[in-house]
């Protein structure tokens, strides 16, 4: 029997990634089924003495005791004006259960607007991990909500692990489901008309998907599912995919109601001023992926010169549309330094088998392109990512919404760590600690629609919170699951410092060196005897 020309085209709406992978034999993680750490919910919580850090961009407050029950903040107390002041009679009752935050920091739990629960590409190289350890990677380093982009796993699959996670039935951060939007060539083509996207669209919210991640489309589908979108209140991001930019760019799609742009695909081309095609080399092909990224990092030297006519036009009708940007600086960061960003302190404790296997030269693995990657290749991406961060924050210095997000499990950068990195990145991209911070939490929660349930310490919000022994706006590298290196002056020896002690999820109370300890455990486990561990061998 012959195979059928579209063999996806019955896939339910969200599940045409998902049965693509499955059919070249690629296999999302093993779902997550039990938790297995985390203590809580209490009837009653109580945080004694912490300096808040509340995620609006206010600056840090306190001590204050704070008062969780069940799952909400009920209460914020201030009990005096340092700990030297403070006044017991201002204190509240006593809880189930308490921790001692004095001297310490709280602030909301993370939010990673571009997350993927692993993929199945990784399966290409060996065994692909488990949910549990992206999940308890994202715990650890304080990641309480992701909005998980593209549902590579199938749609089916992140729902079963959202509820799960909703109940607090496994030890896993929120999660929000966008699903592949399949209507271009290079991907799953499904959809050919506009009534097509519409119906696709309705039959998506159905099925209880939070939004839709596009890639690009012909204009008039792209056009009707985002319209459609709106009017049944699913989310959209889009990665505007150079097979596809040319037609649709960052700028068009917002003006049609795109949610948010993510990395930053799609920006120059909407800054271009003599031009409409990035200029290609005539031997260029997108499915090699050295083409593929070797000639992105390019894009914005062909743009607008920052601060021009053009540049203040498209950044005033970006601000005008209240679009989103998800610049997601921390996947690229590799192509400015290679050697870098494989040698970071945490592959050898943290990276699974199969990615580090699969983040290795080779032909054919989504952005493993290092088989020749250059000196001008990195010198390109550094002024790449100069100018595009000075869009960025001079976007959200005007008021644009800029939001923190990872796309970890390419191109070097593991889950939970790559976080951390894009807020450093954000730093260096102008935004003040409290800024950056702000971008991780309540813009988050206000681009993913949940602003009123979390992304900021507040009366009524759930208790998705950190609890920290150091000022994470002194130093974001504090926040890796590693810690940084530093001298104790004490023993005149190096240590390792480590800011993050509790993530509490819906009043969960999860302790992050158990949470690490796992981890480590199940990437032992996973590379058994295999001599070609990281450290890599030469």
């Amino acid at each position: 029997m012959s195979k059928p020309d579209n063999p996806y085209i019955n896939s339910q709406p969200g599940e045409e990634m998902g049965d693509m992978n499955a059919s070249k034999g690629w296999k999302p993680p093993v779902p997550a089924t039990r938790r297995d750490r985390g203590d809580g919910p209490f009837k009653r919580l109580v945080l004694r003495g912490a300096t808040i850090i509340d995620g609006t961009g206010a600056p840090p407050w306190g001590p204050v005791d704070i008062v969780i029950e069940n799952e909400r903040i009920v209460a914020l107390i201030g009990v005096g004006a340092s700990l030297d002041t403070i006044n017991p009679d201002r204190r509240p009752a006593a809880g189930d259960h308490e921790i001692d935050c004095h001297g310490k920091f709280v602030m909301p739990g993370l939010i990673d607007s571009h997350a993927h629960i692993g993929t199945p590409y990784h399966s290409m190289c060996d065994v692909e991990p488990p949910a549990d350890y992206i999940y308890k990677l994202w715990l650890a380093h304080g990641v309480t909500t992701v909005r998980e982009m593209g549902g590579l796993n199938g749609l089916g699959y992140t729902l079963q692990q959202k509820d799960a996670s909703a109940k607090n039935e496994i030890a896993a951060p929120h999660i929000l489901s966008y699903a592949y939007f399949p209507a271009v060539n290079d991907r799953v083509k499904t959809i050919h008309t506009p009534d097509q996207a519409r119906d696709w669209v309705q039959r998506l919210k159905a099925r209880g998907a939070d939004g839709i991640k596009f890639f690009g489309a012909p204009p008039t589908i792209m056009q009707a599912a985002l319209d459609e979108a709106a009017k049944v209140g699913l989310g959209s991001g889009c990665h505007h995919a150079q097979m596809a930019v040319t037609r649709v760019n960052a700028l068009k799609s917002a003006q049609w109601g795109l949610t948010s742009s993510e990395h930053y695909y799609g920006l120059p081309e909407a800054l271009f001023e003599n031009q409409v095609v990035q200029n290609y080399p005539t031997d260029y092909n997108y499915n090699d992926e050295y083409f593929r990224f070797a000639l992105a990092g390019q894009t914005f030297k062909q743009a607008a010169t920052p601060g021009s006519a053009k540049w203040k036009s498209v950044m005033d009708q970006f601000l005008e549309l209240g679009h989103t940007f998800v610049p997601t600086f921390n996947i690229y960061d590799a192509n400015r330094d290679l050697m870098r960003a494989r040698r970071a302190d945490w592959h050898d404790d943290y990276t699974w088998k199969a990615v580090w296997k699969y983040f290795q030269p080779q032909r054919g693995g989504h952005g493993s392109y290092w088989y020749r990657w250059s000196t001008t290749n990195e010198i390109e991406w550094k002024e790449n990512y100069r100018i595009w961060m000075q869009f960025i924050n001079e976007y959200k210095n005007l008021g644009g919404r800029v939001c923190a997000g990872s796309d970890s499990g390419f191109i070097f950068q593991i889950f939970g760590f790559g976080l951390i990195r894009e807020l450093e990145l954000l730093q260096e991209a102008g935004f003040h600690p409290l800024e950056v911070l702000r971008s991780a939490t309540s813009q988050g929660a206000e681009l993913l629609g949940v602003s009123e349930d979390r992304g900021s310490v507040d009366i009524g919000k759930r208790a998705d919170l950190l609890i920290l022994q150091e000022n994470p706006l002194e130093d974001f590298k504090l926040l890796y699951g590693t810690g940084a290196l530093r001298l104790n002056d004490g023993t005149g020896k190096p240590e390792w410092r480590r800011a993050l002690q509790y993530t509490v999820k819906s009043g969960v109370v999860y302790d992050v060196d158990q949470l690490l300890a796992d981890v480590r455990a199940l990437v032992n486990d996973g590379w058994g005897d295999d001599k070609n561990r990281p450290p890599y061998v030469r």
